[in-house]
């Protein structure tokens, strides 16, 4: 646990963050997506006193059951106004949760991400046991409120503005993408390619490998065109299928599921998916990258298509939408810096943090 440094006890709200510290909990891929984005976020906040539970490193080097009695020890010292969850799979137990939301005095709120398609299978067996929860899906704060989870907040995923810069370099690359490379991604940037455009990837399964945090941002502004897929890819292949049967914790361990969790796990392999909107949504305009995404629910409440991103529904759409901006440097330069305004504006995860924490009822004084 790494307490931060305090120098203003009486008017911040102090926080508990209980999550990964690494990518899936591997320390060998480096800080994860939420230590970069949620906890960096919160410790750069003048609202906020934060102290890091990274259940993670923690588990590793002690043990599940040895790391639950921590958080419940660290809880109890720290007395934190609120304990902030993202959870990963069962590393804290139910149990754990439990008594912190009841005999802690602490507010407990996790964040939920992916219910698009993890809802059925993990959030919603999870969510009763916290005082406050989050979702990023539309439709899942009326199912939630369908299970008794009244004290719901419908948020979105935003950006770090502290670590997601505009770069002013030179746009050496047409068009690229970063993220993995899910089979349906690898056919579609096939097609393309076949069709004459010239397009670079990055990120697990593509030759050219993973780029680190800093090189990955400053690929958004060396880019012409940045491209996001928002669908969840359902590949019938070994891994997937193993995930129905096996559970991996974030210190590597593999325990099976219960026979119940392998049937939830195989409805929602074989259940269709919808799009829903990524990380990189948000990333990519705030740091000043031109973004070509795939539609995805609930998109154009966050940007004008057209105006503040392009969106592409197809791959034929795609096609033409990439050789379109190629050849249109003004409109797409428009919509570029338009992007970058409107993720500074309303899309960064500080101002996502001041509208939970005022729902919640812990920052009454803004």
């Amino acid at each position: 646990m790494t307490p931060s440094p305090d120098t203003n006890k009486s008017t911040k709200t102090r926080l508990l963050y209980i999550g990964l510290k690494y990518d899936y909990g591997k320390p060998e891929l480096g800080f994860s997506y939420e230590y970069f984005n949620l906890y960096n976020s919160l410790i750069r906040s003048e609202n906020y006193q934060v102290d890091f539970f990274p259940f993670d490193e923690i588990m590793r080097d002690i043990g599940r059951d040895n790391m639950n009695k921590r958080l419940i020890e660290t809880v109890h010292e720290l007395k934190p106004d609120c304990c902030f969850f993202v959870l990963f799979t069962d590393e804290i137990k139910k149990e754990t949760i439990q008594t912190i939301t009841e005999k802690s005095g602490s507010i407990t709120f996790n964040w939920f991400g992916d219910d698009h398609w993890r809802f059925e299978n993990y959030s919603k067996h999870w969510a009763p046991l916290f005082d406050w929860i989050s979702t990023t899906d539309s439709l899942s704060v009326d199912m939630y409120q369908r299970i008794g989870c009244k004290n719901v907040i419908k948020t979105q995923w935003g950006f770090n503005h502290h670590l997601y810069k505009n770069h002013d370099v030179v746009k050496e690359h047409d068009v690229t993408f970063i993220g993995q490379s899910h089979s349906n991604r690898k056919r579609i940037l096939h097609q393309l390619e076949k069709n004459g455009l010239n397009i670079k990837c990055w990120g697990k399964g593509w030759e050219n490998g993973r780029l680190n945090h800093e090189d990955m941002v400053k690929m958004f502004s060396r880019s012409k065109i940045n491209l996001n897929f928002t669908e969840s890819s359902i590949v019938f292949d070994w891994k997937p299928i193993t995930k129905v049967f096996i559970n991996r914790r974030a210190d590597d361990s593999l325990h099976f599921n219960s026979p119940l969790q392998m049937l939830r796990n195989i409805k929602v392999l074989t259940g269709k998916r919808r799009h829903q909107i990524k990380g990189r949504n948000f990333e990519i305009p705030g740091s000043g990258g031109f973004l070509l995404t795939q539609y995805a629910d609930n998109l154009d409440e966050y940007f004008i298509p057209g105006k503040e991103i392009a969106v592409f529904s197809d791959t034929n759409d795609l096609k033409d939408k990439i050789k379109y901006y190629l050849s249109n440097d003004e409109e797409r330069e428009n919509i570029r810096q338009a992007g970058f305004q409107r993720a500074l504006r309303d899309h960064t995860y500080e101002k996502r943090f001041v509208d939970i924490f005022s729902k919640i009822g812990l920052l009454t004084n803004l």
